[in-house]
């Protein structure tokens, strides 16, 4: 596949300075309350695997709207993990995928980390299983996720999932020998974007942030380059809705990952494939330049959605040792 985006050489500097709402901050503030009003709700509970070095266990906790969100919890067997308390990694999963079965995301709690895999609500019938439900539904829209809600960021499908990916930190600061002060989020694409944004929203808990190839990223911009969908839906739902633009953008800025990444603090570890139809380069550099934190960026320069894949996987795995 070709280069499609910015030159090279342009792509490192590229920082759009997207505005953001004047009531960003607000928006956030209330949505976590209320999400907050509702209590967590913790429960774990033993889960068959037919693995033997790693305790799995079928979780859940109330997200937005009180609604289920599930997931599984990972941790190293005890013989692994010795007598001290756990660092801890959140993971966030990918467009169109759900938690996936138990022995599928292990990687972190083999790595001696307590290891939270969240289910996406209503998603999990793409690549991989999912067993949470949205019970919200949206005025007319794309099918896909993207454009649920599009015209009001009250009624925007991610500030349901954003505020899921939140909690999802809340309840893993609850589990027993885990080191609520060592939290780390990570994930690609879809869980990168939500990475991201937990990394601003609950940033006096995430120490640490690795965005794999990140969507939800200046989303003008990716609606207007990105050769693949999700983005797409939000070009076919545009097609369409004519006179929709200026709502759907001005709902979509404050979910962008290039907006929210500004206040975030935590050290983080980006990556980005500068052959990436999905999610353009130059978008995940937008975040990356507009990041707050301290930061470094991972370059695979010969490869489309996919990124460094494992090769990317042992840089986190002695970054975070470092981090955390």
């Amino acid at each position: 596949m070709p280069y499609f985006d910015l030159p090279a050489d342009q792509l490192a500097g590229y920082d759009p300075q997207l505005p953001e709402p004047d009531d960003l901050d607000q928006f956030w503030e209330r949505t976590l309350a209320e999400t907050r009003a509702v209590e967590l709700e913790p429960v774990l509970a033993r889960a068959d695997s037919p693995l033997v070095a790693v305790e799995s266990y079928d979780v859940s906790w109330r997200g937005f709207g009180g609604d289920v969100v599930r997931g599984w919890l990972h941790l190293p067997a005890p013989a692994v993990r010795g007598d001290g308390l756990l660092g801890a990694v959140v993971q966030y999963q990918g467009y169109g995928g759900g938690r996936g079965l138990v022995f599928e995301n292990v990687f972190w709690a083999a790595a001696g980390y307590a290891h939270l895999v969240m289910d996406t609500r209503g998603q999990g019938s793409g690549w991989s299983v999912g067993d949470t439900p949205d019970p919200a539904g949206s005025a007319p829209a794309q099918p896909g996720y993207m454009t649920r809600g599009i015209t009001d960021p009250a009624e925007y499908y991610y500030r349901r999932v954003y505020a899921d990916a939140v909690r999802a930190v809340e309840f893993m600061r609850g589990v027993e020998g885990v080191d609520g002060s060592r939290i780390a989020v990570t994930g690609a694409s879809q869980g990168g974007g939500l990475s991201l944004a937990v990394a601003t929203l609950a940033r006096d808990v995430v120490v640490a942030v690795m965005p794999d190839v990140p969507f939800l990223c200046d989303f003008r911009r990716s609606s207007q380059i990105a050769l693949t969908n999700p983005y797409l839906e939000i070009v076919r739902y545009l097609a369409a809705h004519r006179d929709h633009e200026e709502r759907a953008f001005a709902t979509l800025s404050y979910f962008d990952g290039a907006v929210l990444a500004r206040r975030a603090t935590a050290p983080a570890l980006f990556s980005v494939a500068l052959m990436d139809e999905t999610c353009p380069p130059s978008t995940v550099y937008a975040a990356y330049n507009a990041y707050g934190g301290p930061k470094e960026i991972v370059a695979y320069p010969y490869n489309d959605h996919e990124g460094g894949e494992a090769f990317h996987r042992s840089r986190q795995a002695a970054w975070l040792a470092a981090a955390i």
